[in-house]
């Protein structure tokens, strides 16, 4: 039992709760989660079962989707609803306007500063315990992109948006930023991610499911390998030159001559699998003149 397991995460319980939830109902050896969601947060949470832990890397790179709802006036110490209100600001001379083209102007590629109650490490120690203990750390902005806003509703103080963005984005930090432009202050009081890459709402399963349905249901919600990277450009071979993959024998060029016109087709650092009768062996990545670099062998499928 392999793959990754969509779970429609419920307000409440930390990311790391559901993977616990989930390794006990599913007696898996190893869970693994992909993007974290604060505990106020809901949606879309993959995660990864046994050995698709080891394809994490593969899939977390993909565009992040949330329906996001800010409170002008009010700033907290955490930027959402979770934290300590440390300011308050009168909201009745922000118009319609002003809201629409501050949050606008965040689209495109931007410098942002992470939260200090973050899971960001420094030296090894996670910002929130510092912040927990009154240690002020300077944090460094690192770059995100936002690739689309809609403005939702606006019904002051509130404002509900969908924002399409990189990984690395904290919607907290532009809720805050948000209501520093607009100068009264601003936080977070609800985050439902909607995508998280290839993965969606409509994959997924409710958290209740964990617990009333039987085990059989759960694996067959599972995701296998093959489905996950069934996009990317596939290489069939036969199973003298797989033997040859997974152990480390990279196989002669002239063993790709007959892939010429199709190799020629994808493009340098482009990923590739190779797979025997249909089921992935290995990942690897195109580098252009007929080679690769392996990223990931299966060595189990050819058992």
């Amino acid at each position: 039992m392999r793959g990754v397991l969509v779970v429609d995460k419920p307000a409440g319980p930390t990311s790391h709760d559901v993977v616990m939830m989930v390794k006990k109902r599913l007696r898996a050896r190893k869970v693994g989660h992909i993007g974290t969601l604060d505990p106020f947060a809901t949606g879309v949470l993959p995660l990864c079962i046994n050995d698709a832990t080891r394809l994490a890397r593969f899939l977390e790179d993909g565009k992040k989707e949330y329906i996001a709802t800010i409170k002008l006036g009010e700033e907290t110490d955490t930027y959402d609803k979770e934290g300590r209100v440390v300011a308050r600001e009168d909201t009745t001379s922000i118009n319609r306007e002003d809201i629409i083209s501050v949050l606008m102007s965040f689209k495109g590629r931007i410098q942002q500063v992470p939260p200090i109650f973050s899971a960001i490490k420094v030296n090894g120690t996670p910002l929130y315990r510092l912040a927990r203990q009154g240690v002020i750390v300077e944090r460094k902005p690192k770059e995100v992109e936002i690739y689309d806003i809609e403005i939702k509703d606006i019904e002051a103080p509130f404002v509900s948006i969908r924002i399409v963005c990189s990984k690395g984005t904290y919607i907290r930090s532009l809720a805050f930023d948000a209501g520093r432009r607009l100068g009264c202050g601003a936080h977070l009081i609800s985050l439902r991610r909607t995508k998280n890459g290839h993965f969606s709402l409509e994959q997924s399963i409710s958290i209740d499911k964990l617990e009333g349905v039987k085990e059989d249901f759960l694996k067959e919600n599972i995701i296998s390998i093959e489905r996950l990277f069934a996009n990317i450009p596939d290489i069939e071979v036969d199973k003298n030159l797989a033997e040859r993959i997974i152990h480390g024998v990279w196989p002669k060029l002239s063993q790709f001559d007959s892939k010429k016109d199709f190799l020629s087709s994808i493009e340098c650092n482009e990923m590739v699998r190779f797979t025997l009768n249909g089921r992935i062996i290995a990942l690897a990545r195109h580098k252009g003149n007929n080679e690769f670099k392996l990223e990931k062998v299966f060595q189990e499928q050819l058992q």
